[in-house]
């Protein structure tokens, strides 16, 4: 029997070493987890929006999932929302500002938005709406420890860089809250239990 598909996206300033233990996670689940690395400052988003879609059409055109985290989860969204023609699968994002990221924005308004690279206006604007036609789910983290309260107005729960409601848009097939910070959530093995269920049944509990 073949193993499902399911392609990883890291976040800002980190590379595909950070969803090693997600992907080992996954892999004892029952799925096969392929990483996608991308440049996240100096190369602009549209550009792994191109590289991925490319990626997800070379596996179709069974089911390929997704699995990404904070900005990763943007790029995967969006990617679902401009290309035609894509495998289907579910989409879990982890911590991702579907919504726009405050920080980010707070980081242009102190004149620090070289830190974001040119990732930094898609996450200071956010996404207009969900992909039709394909469950999207987010574990969002309320364990606010992060660097990112400090540059913006992180309102009512956060994980540290992220705050909750930023990571909603309507639509959504799932949304569930962890004790973790934004960082914390690739390395969780709550949040790969999750993830693993909603990619499985659409839903995050069994």
């Amino acid at each position: 029997m073949t193993r499902p598909r399911v392609l990883l996206l890291h976040g800002l300033l980190m590379r595909r070493p950070a969803l090693w233990l997600l992907a080992s996670r996954l892999r004892r689940r029952g799925f096969d987890p392929v990483l996608f690395d991308y440049p996240s400052l100096w190369q602009a988003p549209a550009k792994a929006m191109e590289r991925l879609a490319l990626r997800l059409y070379s596996l179709g055109p069974g089911p390929v999932h997704l699995v990404a985290h904070s900005l990763g989860g943007l790029i995967a969204v969006q990617s679902c929302n401009q290309f035609q023609g894509l495998p289907p699968g579910r989409i879990v994002c982890l911590g991702s500002p579907l919504a726009g990221s405050s920080a980010a924005r707070g980081l242009a308004g102190k004149h620090l938005g070289w830190i974001a690279g040119r990732s930094g206006p898609l996450l200071r604007g956010g996404l207009a709406q969900l992909p039709q036609g394909r469950q999207v789910g987010v574990v969002a983290g309320v364990r606010p420890v992060g660097l990112g309260r400090w540059f913006g107005q992180l309102d009512g729960c956060n994980d540290g860089t992220v705050a909750e409601w930023e990571t909603k848009l309507p639509g959504l097939a799932g949304h569930v809250a962890v004790a973790s910070s934004h960082s914390g959530l690739v390395f969780s093995p709550l949040v790969a239990e999750l993830a693993a269920n909603f990619l499985e049944t659409g839903y995050f509990q069994p």
